[in-house]
């Protein structure tokens, strides 16, 4: 790069940006509605946490998980007080979480299903490590200790260290935009 191309390329990025377009002056004012219609817009990755409650397996689908830390290795999730799932997740020192694959919109959706048969015939699942359900046919799984339930509003941050796992399933991950799954595309 020559001196001029330098300069020029400096110049290029020290120019300010045009502002961003404010539709309605200063935006909405904050809500519930605000939040979700933002979030729509944010493209996640699909999980299922899964636990054991007094001997049956129970799980979700969660689209807030989160790495939180390399070393020791943390992640977060949340959980709504009001969810079925929540006496377990609150109760349980070990949980599963599941990376979905872009070939499970059907598992995602029976776990996000309020009364369904989570663990039905249809769902191919195996104890594993410390009794947690673990779910066939992931991209990945990890067998985690509760660390932490912090109150955030009407819901928990779940933070939890990997104890096992195996990250080896074949495919793509299942995304959540627009309020509906997705597979990516090319």
């Amino acid at each position: 790069m020559t001196a001029s191309t330098a300069h020029a390329t400096s110049s290029a990025l020290a120019s300010p940006l045009p502002a961003p377009s404010l539709r309605s002056g200063s935006g909405l004012p904050g809500s519930p509605d605000l939040l979700r219609s933002v979030f729509r817009r944010h493209a996640a990755g699909v999980a299922v946490i899964t636990a054991e409650d007094g001997g049956r397996p129970v799980g979700f689908t969660a689209t807030s998980l989160n790495s939180v830390s390399a070393d020791p290795p943390l992640l977060s999730f949340t959980i709504g007080t009001g969810a079925s799932t929540w006496p377990a997740i609150r109760d349980s020192e070990h949980l599963g979480v599941h990376i979905l694959g872009e070939h499970q919109q059907d598992v995602a959706g029976l776990f996000a299903r309020s009364g369904a048969d989570r663990f039905g015939p249809a769902t191919g699942w195996a104890p594993g490590p410390h009794g947690v359900p673990l779910l066939d046919g992931v991209l990945a799984w990890l067998v985690c200790r509760v660390v932490a339930r912090v109150p955030a509003g009407e819901h928990r941050v779940i933070i939890a260290e990997a104890v096992a796992g195996d990250p080896a399933g074949e495919g793509r991950p299942l995304l959540y935009h627009q309020g509906r799954f997705n597979a990516l595309r090319d």
